[in-house]
């Protein structure tokens, strides 16, 4: 035996000692700690089919004291994560339609919005007048937002928003449903906070029209939407309207 084999077999007969000691103090033998594997993130909701509602849908059932506030996701993400914390502070959940290019750009946000407890869809990839493409040209548009919200969360999203346009031509209605989306989600309550009116106006143009079963338009990349968002949710408490998401409106 070489000097190398006797100091192998002497360490080998010291591991051994060592559990025997260990065996007759604690009557069994020690077993090797394992690292718990890291969970996976939850998957993502899917697109649901609401029986009883058009491919296009403008509001909800008007005899609840339930609304939608909606967001187009763009802009800054810290406006963005701002956005989502006053929601959350003021107990409201959100349906966010994102931008593929923004997610592209910050992927993090897709999570921090399900996270949430949000409903998370699709806004195009690349944010172009969606009405004024062919069939084929707006589901490619749609199918790539697709591809990206699968990637990064599991799922293509419980929504589809058309881009720069309130209602969808039928051409984008048959692109949506081809890419998975049973419905198209417009709105009943504009805010127009993309034209940055302050956030008091931001607060009138919800608070005038809204009722029961609304569904608003609301953008990311505003601190106009920011600031009017603590405002807004304690006039919808006010008036015994509870903001939830698209899906929680229908169901």
């Amino acid at each position: 035996m070489t000097q190398t084999d006797r100091r192998g077999a002497l360490r080998a007969g010291a591991g051994v000692a060592v559990a025997g000691a260990l065996t007759a103090a604690c009557g069994t033998a020690p077993r090797p700690r394992r690292t718990p594997p890291e969970a996976a993130p939850a998957p993502a909701p899917a697109p649901r089919r609401f029986p009883g509602h058009p491919v296009e849908i403008v509001s909800g059932p008007r005899d609840r004291a339930r609304v939608a506030l909606t967001f187009h996701g763009h802009g800054d993400p810290a406006l963005a994560r701002a956005v989502l914390g006053a929601a959350e502070k003021g107990g409201a959940r959100v349906t966010v339609l994102a931008v593929g290019e923004w997610l592209d750009r910050y992927p993090d946000i897709a999570r921090r919005i399900l996270d949430g407890g949000h409903d998370l869809g699709n806004h195009t990839q690349r944010h172009l007048d969606i009405d004024t493409m062919t069939e084929d040209e707006a589901y490619a548009e749609i199918s790539a937002c697709a591809t990206r919200l699968r990637r990064l969360t599991g799922s293509v999203g419980t929504w589809f928003r058309p881009s720069r346009t309130r209602h969808a031509g039928p051409a984008v209605q048959r692109a949506a449903r081809r890419a998975g989306y049973p419905h198209v989600l417009s709105y009943d309550v504009d805010s127009l906070d993309f034209t940055s009116p302050g956030a008091a106006a931001v607060v009138r143009n919800v608070t005038g029209p809204i009722r029961g079963g609304s569904v608003v338009s609301l953008h990311f990349g505003y601190a106009d939407t920011v600031a009017a968002l603590p405002p807004l949710l304690a006039e919808l408490d006010r008036r015994g309207l509870r903001p939830v998401t698209t899906t929680e409106l229908l169901t």
